[in-house]
């Protein structure tokens, strides 16, 4: 399958946020560790080649994904796809929670000293890998279907942009229906695992979107489906208010604690300062499934990791790429004339956006957002060829299979 749910366990170790041998902290609570060095050592050859397949490993899924999605009925079935994953994935993190609610998962709860407060292989619960349950001490970080959770915290906030798609451009009701369950769904799962990016992204993120898409002056399709949401919203918080009070509780001491700006702004600091030229430390140096070859630096925040590995000249580059892609599907998605088509493409246009540029944390270098960012971005580079067909459509006309055949060969490169 094309698109990873995460509800499989692999390589848990690999990208849990557990203190590792041959870990080298870029960042930990304590401060930065200016004197780290792991430029050395190690088998570089096979660092290079894993690094290599993180950083560029899935970009072929563009192509992938234009060539998949043959029509809008293929589209369609992404889309809905894309929901009932969404859906599968919180219904198990919400069985999750409940274990732990309830006592049939210990979770941290009884750890000693720092345990406490650290996320834990052992503590796993149901589904999902590295968890942390703490309730007395006000510490809950549940993974949900995935290894790590900050893992499940960029799945929640990925799935806020599929599901608004969904809730809003499917041209089927009881779809547009199942796109807001999907929507609710991730504001609950956001709140009960205690996933603060999450809790501050999405509702950000689903703000932008009603604005782009041009949704929030669609009285007819807007007012009903925020009425459900409220509903279904406001009837978790009054059910929960201690639940929903703590998790702003932890966001705002989080803030206070480690202000994302300065929390950046240190570890580009920190990477740029162990920089000796301006090739980097090398590919995988900085990247922690990599450790297996060699002593490897953690970083927790992605465009600083990048100068680490393959400094400025290389960020440039890799910026370069994204830029253009990001260039490419907007002026893909604006090309396309017919209302849901575009709809879909702005929705997963300003996901392209917001990881394109994003430096908090590294979901490019890990499912599922990896995956998620390539294969959309060739999706919306397909709308504009989506909407010609359904242009052909209306007007009755039908294209001969010899020409379509032409146009894939000429696409190809042939002649």
């Amino acid at each position: 399958m094309f698109i990873y749910p995460g509800i499989c366990q692999w390589n848990a170790a690999a990208f849990s946020h557990q203190p590792l041998e041959g870990t080298l902290y870029a960042a930990a609570e304590g401060g930065l560790y200016e004197d780290a060095d792991v430029s050395a050592g190690g088998n570089p050859i096979l660092m290079g080649i894993l690094g290599l397949k993180v950083l560029m490993g899935y970009i072929p899924l563009i192509v992938c994904a234009y060539y998949l999605i043959r029509d809008k009925k293929d589209l369609l079935f992404l889309t809905r796809m894309t929901l009932a994953i969404i859906l599968t994935c919180c219904g198990l993190a919400f069985v999750q929670y409940l274990f732990l609610k309830t006592g049939r998962c210990e979770g941290t709860r009884f750890a000693q000293g720092a345990n406490l407060f650290r996320a834990s292989l052992e503590a796993k619960c149901f589904v999902g890998g590295s968890l942390l349950y703490s309730p007395d001490q006000g510490q809950i970080r549940l993974p949900g279907t995935f290894v790590a959770p900050w893992q499940w915290g960029w799945f929640l906030i990925s799935a806020g942009f599929f599901s608004f798609a969904s809730a809003f451009s499917d041209p089927l009701a009881r779809w547009r229906t199942i796109g807001l369950l999907s929507m609710a769904s991730v504001f609950v799962m956001a709140v009960l695992s205690g996933q603060r990016i999450a809790l501050a992204v999405v509702p950000v993120s689903i703000g932008v979107l009603l604005v782009l898409t041009g949704q929030v002056v669609n009285l007819k399709r807007f007012i009903p489906a925020a009425v459900i949401l409220a509903i279904v919203l406001g009837v978790a918080s009054v059910n929960n208010p201690a639940i929903v009070q703590e998790r702003v509780d932890s966001f705002q001491s989080r803030w206070e604690a480690s202000p994302p700006q300065r929390f950046i702004t240190d570890q580009f600091r920190w990477a740029l300062g162990v920089q000796e030229g301006i090739l980097g430390k090398g590919l995988g140096r900085a990247t922690n499934s990599a450790r297996v070859f060699g002593d490897t630096a953690f970083f927790e925040t992605y465009y600083p990791k990048l100068i680490y590995e393959i400094g400025p000249l290389g960020v440039l580059a890799f910026l370069a790429v994204v830029t253009v892609l990001t260039i490419e599907t907007f002026r893909a998605y604006r090309s396309v004339k017919e209302r849901n088509l575009q709809s879909y493409g702005a929705s997963f246009w300003v996901f392209v956006l917001l990881i394109s540029y994003n430096t908090y944390y590294y979901p490019l270098d890990v499912d599922p957002v990896a995956v998620y960012y390539w294969f959309f971005a060739g999706v919306v580079l397909k709308l504009p060829e989506l909407d010609r067909q359904e242009k052909l459509a209306v007007q009755g006309i039908e294209e001969p299979k010899a020409s379509k055949k032409r146009k894939r060969l000429k696409r190809a490169g042939f002649s």
